[in-house]
């Protein structure tokens, strides 16, 4: 199921990085309990702060939501002007 996915991703992603949850929770500006209730499954985050844990392990949201197995994130978007 894909809500089983981000439990899973997040911790394996932090367990990679050799991040303790206190870690991945300061890094992300979220408290700890916060944190470990999204690994657990027990909460979802909400977008601003997935992005956030999502930049700490270097991966894209899809990545930690399932919607792509390539962990890469994406190349920053272009400037929208051109030269």
């Amino acid at each position: 199921m894909v809500m089983d996915v981000l439990p899973k991703r997040l911790k394996e992603c932090r367990e990679k990085m050799k991040y303790r949850q206190i870690d991945v929770a300061t890094y992300s500006d979220i408290t700890e309990a916060a944190y470990q209730n999204y690994e657990r499954g027990r909460r979802e985050p909400k977008l601003s702060i997935l992005m956030r844990i999502a930049q700490t392990f270097h991966v894209s949201v899809d990545y930690l939501v399932g919607l792509t197995d390539e962990p890469k994130p994406y190349p920053p978007p272009k400037n929208s002007q051109e030269p």
